[in-house]
């Protein structure tokens, strides 16, 4: 018999197989050749020294908003507010980037909490309304998205610059890029994947092994009992919704002080907090799942640019990541499936 263990390992990569098959499938309906679609997708990841750097750039925030959205849902809450907390988090990242001169062992690290400090702000305002007046997060956190949309325009014009719609390169003191990797790979790699990769191993141990992780998931599964047990609810409320906004405005971070190295005026959401959603669902909310779904999503996105060389439209890969994230959400037909057949098996 399959264990609850198993079963969420076996799930997600069965829901990509599924996404993929199902993938080829529309191609060939539109008469397009999967074969070579699929050869362009690989190319456009792994031709390449660039395209590989590229990937890595676009994984890095994936698993940060991944963490936050992972993080909340561990925790018994739905952080759909990482968008927004994305948003101020790049731009507090460049306004420390770009208007503080200090060493870069000072600057660096001051940018990065920057970003992480309104991030956690951000989600701190959903998160005191649910444990203090009962208001749903949900409803809370995606209405705080269209606020940060326009307040980080507002700043960034009128704030940041003198009515223009892109800020000054943040200092380099500030920055996450590296002249070797630079060099290396001719692409706009930098070192954030770093700062991703040690949040993860930072949410692993907050979860499983420390007193506060086992109260944030208590809460999260049942209040009634933990307040009975003597924890402080509405405390573990607001604190889990902190933490998932610090991630989710780190990987704004990785924007701002990384892959972009400025902050600019935007006319809609990065989608970068939308997407952490399916990572986090595909990675099972699991810290180290996060990370192998933010690669399959980021070697997915970059990979697709390449499949027009195969007149394959990349539009389709956003067709297969969405029947990904419908597979994985249908778990339990995968599961009654995988239970028929170890039932077959025994007579």
């Amino acid at each position: 018999m399959f264990s609850s263990t198993k079963f969420n390992f076996i799930i997600p990569i069965i829901s990509v197989i599924l996404g993929l098959v199902a993938g080829a499938i529309i191609m060939l309906i539109f008469g397009y050749n999967p074969v070579l679609g699929y050869q362009a997708l690989w190319n456009g990841v792994f031709d390449s020294p660039f395209f590989m750097s590229e990937t890595v750039n676009r994984i890095t925030p994936y698993i940060l908003t991944g963490l936050a959205i992972a993080f909340a849902f561990r925790t018994g809450l739905f952080n759909i507010g990482a968008e927004g907390q994305v948003l101020v988090g790049w731009v507090a990242a460049v306004w420390v980037g770009t208007a503080i001169d200090a060493p870069a062992f000072i600057h660096l690290p001051l940018a990065l909490l920057a970003a992480a400090a309104a991030g956690a702000f951000w989600a701190f305002i959903p998160g005191i309304l649910k444990a203090k007046l009962g208001v749903h997060e949900v409803i809370v956190s995606i209405m705080m998205n269209y606020i940060a949309l326009h307040i980080t325009n507002y700043l960034i014009r009128s704030v940041l610059t003198d009515n223009q719609e892109t800020t000054e390169p943040v200092k380099q003191t500030a920055s996450l890029t590296n002249d070797f990797l630079i060099g290396l790979t001719g692409s706009r790699l930098h070192l954030g994947f770093i700062v991703a990769l040690l949040m993860v191993l930072i949410m692993w141990v907050i979860l499983e092994r420390t007193k506060l992780g086992y109260e944030l998931k208590a809460v999260g599964y049942n209040q009634h009992a933990s307040n009975y047990a003597g924890m402080k609810v509405e405390r573990n409320i607001v604190i889990s919704m902190l933490i998932s906004g610090l991630f989710a405005g780190l990987a704004g971070a990785m924007q701002g002080l990384g892959s972009f190295g400025n902050a600019f005026t935007n006319t809609a959401f990065s989608n970068l907090g939308f997407d952490g959603i399916a990572v986090a669902l595909l990675g099972g909310n699991n810290p180290f799942g996060v990370v192998l779904s933010a690669s399959l999503f980021g070697f997915l996105k970059v990979g697709s640019l390449n499949m027009s060389t195969a007149g394959v439209p990349n539009e389709i890969i956003e067709i297969v990541i969405a029947l990904i994230i419908l597979f994985v959400a249908s778990g339990f037909i995968i599961r009654w499936a995988l239970l028929q057949l170890k039932k077959g098996e025994k007579k």
